[in-house]
C-alpha cells in the first residue's frame, strides 16, 4: 500500500498514456472522414462502416469496461466465486445468443435506418407507448453504468495517491480533467473516438493481464498456494458474525444463484443501448456473426482477470483508501502497485483509466441517441432534420456525462453499484419487446407493455427488499424465487413473470380483437446485408409513419 503519498512514476506513466489516447480521440474525427458528421448515422454510428477487427475492438472495449477490471476481481477477493466468477460463464453463454438474433436486428436496422433498439420496436409494433417504455428503460439503466466507469478511474487515482480525500478541488480535479477530455472528444468525434481508442485500451489490458498471470503466481507461491489461500479465507467464519465471507466453490444450494446470474446477465447485456450501438456500427451482418465467434477471446482474459482477486488474497493485499477505510474496489490497482515496478503499475493504471473512457463514450452516445430519436423526435419535434438530431444528441451526451460526474462526486459509490444492479434487472424486461419481435408479431403490443410493467415493478420491489452489510435496500440482485425458495437472479424471475403476462394478455387482446398497430417491416428486411438498398420509416405512407398510441 502506498503510504507515502503520490506514486510519481506510476502517475506520470498514467498521464502520458492518457494524453496519447486523448489526442487520438480528437483525431478520430478525421478517421474515415465523411462528407458531414451532422447525422446520427455518422456521429452516433460511425457511418455504419466498421469491419470485423474494428468492431471486435469496439465491442470488447464496450463490454469489458474499467469497472469489469475493478469489480470482478474485487468480488472474487471479497465474496468468492458466486459473486465474481459467474461473469466468465455468462460471457460464454452470451455470444451464441447474439450470433442467433443480433444479425437480424442489424439487417432490419440497416434497411430502415434504425439507430436504437427502440426505433425497431416502434417500427415493428407501431406503439408510441411501448417504444417510450423501452426508450426510458434503456436510458435510465445506462446512466449508473456510465457513473461506474468514473468510479473505476477514481479507484486508480486513489491508489496512485491523488483524489479521495483532503482539499475537495485537489481531490476531484483529476476526475474533472478526465471528464472534460471525454466530453470534448466524444462531442467532436462521436463513435469514431472510442472505436479508435479501443485499440490502445484492449492492447494495454491484454498486456497487463498476461504479464500479471505469468509473473504473480511465481511471486506468491504458485497457483496451488493461491487457491489454498482463497479457500481458507472463503471458508473461515468471521469471528464476529460467525458467517463465512463467501464461496470458494458454489455449493449445491448456490447452484441456481450462480446459473441464474450467468443466464440472466447474458440475456440482459445486449439489451443495453450501448451494446446495440456498437453492433449497429458494423459494416455487415456477417461482421456481427464473425465477432460472435471471436469475442470469446475476451472471456478467456476475463477468467484470468477474475483469478487476480484470489492472487491478491495470497499476496496479502490491503485495499485501504486514502480515507483509511477498507475498499475492495481498490484491490487490483493496489495489487499492481505493491507487486510491480512503479512504471508497470502506471501502465496497469492507464489500462483501467483508458478502459473507462471507451465504454463511457459509447454509453453516453447510446443514451444520447436514445433520447434524441425516441423522446425528442418522437414526442417533442417530429420534423427534426438529421442535422438537428445530431446536434441534440451531441448536447445530450454532454448532459449525460455531467450527470454521471455529479452522481459520482455527490453520492456514495455503493449507490452507483446498487443502481447498476437495479439497471440490469430493468433492462432484461425489454428482451421480449426486442428479441421476440425479431421473429414474430404474435405478441400484442399492449401485452408486451403490460409484461414490461409487471417485470419492472416486481423486480424493483424485490430488489428494494434486499439488504447487505453496507445498505438496507437494493443491496444485491439475488432473492428467493416465488414458490420455490431458492435464491435466484431477480431479473430472471421478473423476466419469467413478464413473459407469462405477455402471453396471457396477448390471448385476451386477440380474443377481443384489439388493434395491433402497423408493422413497417417485411420478412426480407431481416436478412438484408451490406449493399442492399435502404428504406427509412419516413418513406412509409402518412398513415403508416405515425404509430398508434
Amino acid at each position: 500500500m502506498n503510504t507515502t503519498g503520490v506514486n510519481g512514476v506510476a502517475l506520470t506513466v498514467l498521464i502520458v498514456l492518457f494524453a496519447i489516447v486523448a489526442v487520438m480521440g480528437f483525431m478520430a474525427s478525421r478517421w474515415r472522414r465523411p462528407t458531414s458528421m451532422e447525422s446520427l448515422d455518422e456521429w452516433g454510428l460511425g457511418g455504419r462502416s466498421f469491419g470485423t477487427w474494428v468492431t471486435w475492438f469496439l465491442l470488447g472495449g464496450d463490454l469489458y469496461t474499467a469497472y469489469t477490471f475493478v469489480a470482478v476481481p474485487a468480488a472474487m477477493f471479497g465474496a468468492g466465486a458466486v459473486s465474481g466468477f459467474f461473469a466468465v460463464p455468462y460471457t460464454i453463454i452470451l455470444y451464441p445468443i447474439i450470433f442467433i438474433f443480433m444479425s437480424r436486428l442489424w439487417s432490419v436496422s440497416h434497411r430502415h435506418g434504425y439507430v436504437t433498439p427502440t426505433d425497431f420496436v416502434s417500427g415493428r409494433h407501431g406503439s408510441r407507448s411501448l417504444s417510450l417504455a423501452i426508450a426510458i428503460t434503456g436510458f435510465v439503466a445506462t446512466m449508473p453504468y456510465i457513473a461506474l466507469q468514473l468510479v473505476g478511474i477514481q479507484a486508480v487515482l486513489e491508489v496512485a495517491g491523488v483524489g479521495g480525500s483532503g482539499n475537495v478541488l485537489a481531490a476531484d480535479l483529476p476526475l474533472f480533467v478526465a471528464f472534460l477530455v471525454l466530453a470534448l472528444y466524444t462531442y467532436t468525434s462521436g463513435l469514431r473516438a472510442p472505436a479508435l481508442i479501443a485499440f490502445v485500451k484492449d492492447i494495454l489490458i491484454y498486456l497487463v493481464i498476461i504479464v500479471a498471470v505469468i509473473y504473480l503466481p511465481s511471486k506468491f507461491g504458485g497457483w496451488e498456494n493461491i487457491f489454498n489461500a482463497a479457500e481458507k479465507k472463503m471458508t473461515t467464519p468471521n469471528p464476529t458474525t460467525g458467517k463465512v465471507p463467501g464461496a470458494f466453490i458454489p455449493s449445491p444450494a448456490q447452484y441456481w444463484s450462480y446459473a441464474s446470474l450467468a443466464l440472466g446477465s447474458a440475456m440482459a447485456l445486449f439489451m443495453y443501448p450501448h451494446s446495440i450501438t456498437a453492433t449497429l456500427s458494423a459494416r455487415s451482418r456477417n461482421t456481427i456473426r464473425r465477432n460472435a465467434a471471436i469475442l470469446p477471446a475476451y472471456s478467456f482474459v476475463l477468467g484470468l482477470l477474475a483469478l487476480l482477486g484470489w492472487v491478491a488474497i495470497a499476496a496479502g493485499t490491503k485495499p485501504i483508501g486514502l480515507d483509511g477505510k477498507a475498499n475492495p474496489q481498490l484491490v487490483i490497482p493496489q495489487l499492481f502497485e505493491d507487486s510491480f515496478p512503479a512504471w508497470f503499475a502506471g501502465v496497469a493504471f492507464a489500462a483501467i483509466a483508458i478502459g473507462a473512457l471507451v465504454p463511457a463514450a459509447i454509453m453516453s452516445i447510446a443514451a444520447a441517441n436514445t433520447f434524441t430519436r425516441n423522446i425528442y423526435r418522437e414526442w417533442i419535434k417530429p420534423d427534426a432534420t438529421p442535422k438537428q438530431e445530431a446536434q441534440v444528441s451531441k448536447l445530450a451526451s454532454l448532459v449525460v456525462k455531467a450527470f454521471a460526474l455529479i452522481f459520482v462526486l455527490t453520492m456514495d459509490k455503493q449507490n452507483a453499484i446498487n443502481l447498476q444492479l437495479l439497471g440490469g434487472i430493468w433492462i432484461l424486461q425489454t428482451f421480449p419487446s426486442i428479441v421476440f419481435s425479431l421473429y414474430t408479431r404474435w405478441f400484442h403490443r399492449w401485452a408486451l407493455l403490460a409484461g414490461w410493467a409487471v417485470g419492472i415493478v416486481y423486480g424493483t420491489v424485490k430488489a428494494y427488499g434486499v439488504s447487505s452489510a453496507t445498505t438496507e435496500h437494493f443491496g444485491g440482485s439475488l432473492a428467493a424465487v416465488e414458490g420455490w425458495g431458492q435464491l435466484g437472479y431477480i431479473a430472471l424471475t421478473a423476466f419469467a413473470l413478464n413473459v407469462v403476462v405477455a402471453l396471457v394478455m396477448t390471448l385476451v387482446l386477440r380474443a377481443v380483437k384489439a388493434p395491433e398497430g402497423t408493422d413497417q417491416t417485411i420478412p426480407a428486411d431481416y436478412f438484408a446485408d451490406e449493399g442492399d438498398p435502404r428504406v427509412t420509416p419516413m418513406a412509409a405512407t402518412p398513415a403508416e409513419s405515425t404509430p398508434s398510441p
